[in-house]
């Protein structure tokens, strides 16, 4: 069990179950946003498999979204920091974590 303190020097606790702590494996996030939310849906996609099933989706505000795209970058920073830059081979790229296609986004 975690505690969180929020701004207002309060804490909560954030209990992780036996399930989620074994955590989902993911190289591939379609993220759709309507005006009210962002919908990240986590997949895996195997080689040689032709069809790729969603194993997790997260649906969220887009303050919220803004702030886990702050706290990724920060953890990024850090993570840097000890270890060394994470290289992305494909920088033209954008396979594993894409936009949909202007067709596909949800209104």
């Amino acid at each position: 069990m975690a505690q969180i303190k929020q701004p207002q020097g309060k804490q909560i606790s954030i209990e992780l179950g036996e399930k989620e702590a074994e955590g989902i494996y993911s190289n591939l996030a379609i993220i759709t946003h309507s005006p009210a939310e962002f919908i990240i849906d986590f997949t895996r996609v195997v080689p040689g498999v032709p069809k790729a099933r969603v194993h997790a989706r997260i649906i969220t505000t887009p303050q919220h979204a803004k702030m886990l795209l702050k706290a990724l970058k920060e953890n990024i920073d850090k993570y840097e920091a000890r270890f060394g830059e994470i290289k992305i081979d494909m920088p033209n790229q954008h396979f594993g974590f894409v936009a949909p296609k202007e067709s596909e986004k949800v209104n």
